[in-house]
């Protein structure tokens, strides 16, 4: 019984090119009671795997949160997986604006504590009593009261991109980090106040108006299906966006375009711009706003330093960064010295700039995911004291020169140019499929590790 991937995202994104057919991106969240979260888990993870359903979900005693792409000739088989539970029976899926067939690559299905960290430990505290669910024209109209706060709670690196006008954004990198913050801020609106909250999706506002409900507040609001379903309203209604800007999006895209207006800047050069990318340096992975000329400049990298270390071979690579990469703590929410024009808490509503007409999103993603390659074969062993891999050639041919990927999950993305291999057992320049290649490497390698060869391209 298949409860993981078998696919890399490198073999799943090609077999999405070849069949060609149109995907969908969505979300969609619920609060509920789970008994057995992980059996629910499981269970998710067979309906969906059987319809090619892709991305990330978290499911937990609370409910479930899920961001994926769905085949659009399934997407009716996909609801009736939905609705066998009560609690998911009609209901709403928030449609991306723009879809990228890409957007996401495997399918992950977690089991969390909670859907939504929050940094409380109160069993009081009822996450299904939420707010009032305001549509797009509502929630326009409340803005307009002179009464009414609005909040966005979602982090720095989202609402510097795109937010509504005389909006609060917190200067957080956490959805914990608001709460504490916005309760002190409005502790004396408890009642002459209409509380407005916003987020992507709205599981985030979901809960935050359970809380501060809690908490006392008497009237308390939330946009209902978050920015993305405000995006697909105003569209449909004709109704002018009071959100400005762009809305970013926790997949491949990292944003879809609510308005042409650009309210951010590059964070190395000030030029105005809303494109994030992530740093290229392996042991930084620093999110950050870049245009085309610094991309370009910098090499996708956020720093000279990291800038110098991408140019440095393989090897020393891996010894700056051995012993450093700890998770999640090594890839920072662009917060960083180096990024002189980075802006976070009180934003502005003036527009910068206009968009241009828009690029392949995927070209922002990261220089390495442009470049086409040819899986080679698997790693079948490792010479430790030697430091040599063996695999046998399983597809074309193989010449000295050639740089190879490797890539595993415990190995990472590793790149090397092969500049010496033994065939069979001898020293050769040339491989054919079915031979075996032996290589010296200088980076642990592990069995099934996957042996690509990156191909020659036009990057133009």
């Amino acid at each position: 019984m298949q409860l993981y991937n078998t696919l890399s995202a490198e073999e799943r994104a090609e077999l999405i090119d070849q069949a060609g057919k149109q995907r969908l991106t969505l979300s969609f969240y619920a609060y509920a009671k789970i008994q057995d979260p992980k059996q629910f888990r499981d269970a998710l993870f067979l309906a969906w795997n059987s319809l090619d359903a892709l991305g990330r979900i978290y499911v937990a005693h609370e409910g479930i949160n899920a961001q994926m792409s769905v085949p659009a000739e399934h997407m009716e088989a996909f609801r009736e997986t939905l609705e066998a539970y009560d609690f998911m029976q009609n209901i709403r899926l928030n449609v991306a604006v723009e879809h990228d067939d890409h957007s996401f690559l495997k399918l992950t299905i977690k089991v969390r504590d909670k859907i939504v960290a929050d940094g409380l430990h109160d069993d009081t505290f009822d996450v299904t009593n939420i707010g009032t669910h305001l549509k797009a024209n509502e929630f326009n109209q409340i803005l307009a009261d002179p009464n009414t706060i609005v909040v966005d709670f979602r982090n720095h690196y989202e609402s510097e991109i795109g937010h509504f006008k005389g909006a609060i954004t917190p200067d957080v990198e956490t959805f914990r980090e608001s709460l504490p913050i916005i309760r002190e801020q409005l502790k004396l609106h408890k009642e002459d106040k209409n509380l407005v909250m916003y987020c992507t999706g709205g599981i985030r506002c979901e809960k935050a108006s359970a809380y501060f409900k809690h908490l006392g507040f008497k009237n308390v609001f939330q946009l209902e299906g978050g920015i993305i379903n405000y995006a697909k309203q105003i569209k449909e209604e004709g109704l002018e966006s009071k959100f400005i800007g762009k809305n970013f999006v926790f997949d491949h895209r990292l944003g879809e375009r609510i308005t042409d207006d650009i309210v951010s800047q590059c964070h190395q050069c000030g030029k105005p711009c809303d494109n994030h990318t992530n740093c290229l340096n392996d042991g930084c992975h620093l999110l950050f706003i870049q245009c085309d000329d610094c991309q370009d400049a910098m090499e996708n990298c956020c720093s000279q330093e990291c800038l110098s270390i991408t140019h440095l071979p393989l090897a020393e690579q891996v010894k700056i960064r051995s012993g450093k990469q700890v998770g999640n703590k090594v890839f920072r929410k662009g917060k960083s010295e180096k990024l002189t024009f980075k802006h976070s808490g009180v934003l502005s509503d003036i527009s910068l700039a206009k968009a241009q007409e828009t690029t392949d999103i995927r070209h922002k993603i990261n220089l390495k995911q442009r470049e086409k390659k040819l899986l080679l074969g698997k790693i079948s062993h490792y010479y430790v004291k030697a430091q040599v891999g063996l695999f046998e050639l399983e597809n074309e041919q193989l010449h000295t020169g050639d740089t190879l990927l490797i890539v595993g999950p415990t190995t990472g993305n590793e790149k090397l140019v092969l500049t010496k291999m033994a065939v069979n057992g001898l020293e050769n320049t040339v491989a054919k499929t079915g031979d075996k290649v032996t290589f010296e490497v200088p980076f642990r390698l592990r069995l099934s590790d996957k042996v690509y060869k990156i191909l020659p391209q036009d990057l133009n």
